[in-house]
């Protein structure tokens, strides 16, 4: 066969067409079966329950819906949630610009270890941080004297709240900062440096405009983690409604008090607020995308 192929080149370039073409149909299935899955899954474990959380949300109307999102326990819970991330989120992204720029610029004992403790909150159930702080900061902890002594509540209460959604959101900005800056490297802040440029000069004008695209993809997951968290604050909070819930909390609270109704309108809220980070990320994305082909 192969001396015939030698001898005669047209017998070898069908052949080899004809190999192409059976290469493409067999990738023209494979194609379609990997999507066909990836869809599959796609509608039934995303699309399908989201779906049915606002059909039970208006299962009996717009009024019961309406009133059940403007109960008191409920707007106290958006209010809380909204608190807690507005005062994590801030806090998290001062930290994570920080530890990149500590990791991506400078070299110093303890480097590895440092960078894999901020992966730390990924391994660690919530539920198992949110206990530590209680051992700490509870009745029996060993600070309960003397926060005791200046009426100052951290658990059940809102820097409880705070403390659990700070450690469980803590990776979020670093890590997109720490990879954009190593790959983006120093040399135009060096040049900065070198033409006379202040230290926030620098960060202001040379850094912040580099990652600024990173920098907002990783809030926006920090701020989704932070307003979705339940494990930690869960145990910090106590469950006391209209004091302590936020809103994922609320929910739980609602559905087991059989208000149907009110927990699927409380969940619609997180839904909502889940589909709008998606689209911002979706938008930071693109962002990052078209800022590193520039």
């Amino acid at each position: 066969m192969s001396n015939t192929l030698v001898l005669n080149p047209y017998l070898g370039q069908v052949a080899l067409a004809e190999a192409v073409r059976r290469s493409d149909d067999e990738s023209t299935v494979v194609k379609v079966i990997l999507i066909t899955i990836a869809l599959l899954f796609f509608g039934i474990f995303l699309l399908l329950p989201l779906s049915v959380v606002f059909v039970a949300a208006f299962s009996k109307g717009v009024i019961p819906y309406l009133h059940a999102v403007m109960a008191a326990d409920t707007r106290h819970a958006i209010w809380l949630t909204v608190v807690v991330a507005a005062i994590a989120v801030p806090l998290n992204l001062l930290f994570g610009v920080a530890a990149a720029w500590a990791i991506a610029r400078f070299e110093f004992k303890g480097k590895s270890v440092f960078t894999t403790l901020i992966d730390l909150p990924f391994s660690v159930s919530p539920v198992i941080a949110g206990l530590a702080f209680l051992l700490i900061f509870g009745r029996q902890g060993p600070l309960w004297n003397w926060l005791d002594q200046y009426e100052f509540r951290v658990v059940f209460a809102l820097p409880g709240l705070v403390l659990a959604t700070l450690f469980v959101t803590l990776p979020f900005v670093a890590r997109e900062l720490i990879p954009l800056m190593q790959a983006q490297g120093s040399d135009e802040e060096e040049a900065s440096r070198v033409l006379g440029a202040s230290g926030w000069q620098m960060f202001w004008r040379v850094t912040l405009p580099k990652i600024k695209w990173g920098l907002l993809y990783g809030v926006i997951l920090c701020n989704a983690r932070a307003m979705g968290e339940f494990g930690a604050v869960s145990v910090l909070s106590g469950n006391i409604r209209g004091q302590t819930n936020t809103l994922p909390l609320h929910v739980e609270i609602e559905y087991n008090d059989y208000h149907t109704v009110g927990a699927f309108a409380s969940a619609s809220i997180l839904a909502c607020l889940a589909l709008i980070t998606l689209a911002l990320k979706l938008w930071a994305e693109r962002k990052m995308v078209q800022n590193c082909d520039r």
